[in-house]
């Protein structure tokens, strides 16, 4: 049986990273990558959707020298996010971090990201084997390696393989990595009480579309919140090439109207409907909503077919939910959307997937795995809280919440740390101060980590 010292499943951002961190630092590394079709790509690749945005200080934190990712993955440079309220709106030009990075972020081409990434995984010495997918995972845990556990893996195309380490990189789909970290729950508990895709992610919908270019914003990302019903619910437009722009938004999977209780609220619902509209249905209203007074949509704003996973359009879905340590003493990490920590909120999963990605490598790769908890919580872990706190503010909001939020922070611009902050909300009025105050104490209930959901300590071996 062939034998080898880092295993990886799957080739998104974050299995790649681990890949060439674990390759460049002496370990014998192989990437599986099932691969998928996109009418973009002329071979089969990473689940690669193209709903990517960049921000400044991502770069730096991700450790990239901007200077050195090829000028074909970036799209449009950014100077602003506009959100966009029922009847208030909200414009960043800046993210308020230091970063090396001139200007407030870009948008880029997620295949060709991908791709660079893979290129770096190679040239540092991993085996990418783009193709061939996993079927299961079993550990030996008893096994006579100086090193602990070992991991049979089983490909696609029936043959088998031996790993000393493995690292889960199969994104918020989780094929693997459910059954795998079954092995090391009690009875009558599964790590898909926490992590089913049905439940812990958002499905994502997007259309290519050839925008006119009086129409087209190419320096902004443009969210709309309070549009649509569900926690996390938004369309968004996001420029890409010349004037197409990714026109999406991201929804709750599994919610009906009659989970909605005052859909006449919301400006993308209709009176006659007797269902929530599909994502391609919200699109068009969308479009109808902020361009049909002059534009005929499906004319003059069509679809671009040569595009996305099928026909200019893209289905895909969306972490949505808080982190799960790894069962590290079996030699196992989970990095990424795998695990939890990319988010439908704040459309960060990239630069996150890839922090996770590139310490789980390195730690697998130098015989410290079971380091890999406390080390991606010190990297991210305060980024992740700040996440899930304001995710649970929010999840309740109705459309006119998103408006007064929205004359919140704007009264507040300006401020870049919590005391900033603290010091404005007496000129913001008592509005900041309650959601200061709201935001304070949900990070206050998350402290020592416990925003994870399933600790190192619940596994068993």
């Amino acid at each position: 049986m062939e034998r080898v010292d880092v295993a990886i499943v799957g080739g998104g951002p974050a299995g790649a990273c681990s890949a060439e961190r674990a390759a460049a630092h002496g370990a014998e590394t192989v990437l599986f990558e099932q691969g998928v079709p996109r009418e973009d790509r002329d071979e089969l690749g990473p689940d690669s959707t193209d709903a990517a945005g960049m921000l400044d200080y991502w770069i730096d934190i991700m450790d990239f020298d901007y200077r050195e990712i090829p000028d074909d993955v970036i799209h449009q440079e950014l100077e602003a996010t506009e959100f966009v309220g029922p009847s208030s709106r909200l414009e960043l030009t800046t993210t308020g971090m230091e970063a090396d990075y001139p200007r407030f972020g870009y948008t880029f081409n997620r295949t060709r990201m991908d791709d660079w990434l893979h290129e770096r995984a190679v040239d540092a010495g991993a085996d990418l084997r783009i193709g061939t997918g996993v079927k299961s995972l079993e550990t030996d845990l008893r096994a006579s390696s100086p090193k602990g556990p070992t991991h049979t893996l089983t490909l696609s195309d029936g043959s088998q393989l031996e790993a000393q380490y493995v690292v889960l990189a199969d994104g918020p789909q989780r094929r693997i990595t459910l059954e795998a970290l079954d092995q090391f729950t009690p009875p009558g508990r599964s790590v898909s009480d926490h992590l089913s895709p049905p439940e812990a992610n958002h499905i994502a919908y997007q259309e290519y579309r050839e925008f006119p270019p009086e129409l087209f914003e190419e320096d902004r990302l443009k969210f709309w919140w309070g549009y649509m019903p569900g926690e996390t619910a938004y369309p968004w437009v996001f420029p890409n090439d010349g004037t197409v722009a990714r026109v999406g938004l991201t929804m709750p999977i599994g919610m009906n109207l009659n989970d909605v209780p005052d859909p006449a609220a919301y400006a993308l619902l209709d009176p006659t409907d007797d269902q929530l509209p599909s994502g391609a249905e919200y699109i068009r209203r969308l479009l109808e909503r902020e361009y049909g007074d002059e534009y005929d949509i499906e004319t003059d704003i069509p679809i671009v077919e040569d595009r996305g996973k099928s026909k200019g359009t893209e289905t895909y879905p969306i972490s949505s939910t808080r982190p799960i340590d790894s069962p590290v003493g079996a030699n196992i990490a989970v990095v990424g959307g795998a695990m939890g920590t990319t988010s439908a909120f704040h459309e960060g999963g990239y630069h996150v997937a890839v922090r996770t990605g590139k310490i789980a490598g390195r730690l697998a790769a130098t015989d410290s795995l079971e380091n890999y908890n406390d080390v991606w919580k010190r990297a991210i872990g305060d980024e992740i809280v700040r996440n899930v706190a304001f995710a649970d503010i929010v999840a309740e909001y109705e459309p006119d919440d998103w408006d007064r939020a929205f004359d919140v922070i704007n009264g507040m611009q300006g401020s870049g740390t919590d005391t900033a902050i603290l010091e404005q909300t007496y000129s913001a009025g008592i509005g900041a101060t309650k959601l200061l105050a709201a935001y304070k104490k949900r990070k206050f209930s998350y402290r020592d980590g416990r925003y994870v959901q399933l600790s190192e300590d619940e596994y068993f071996y």
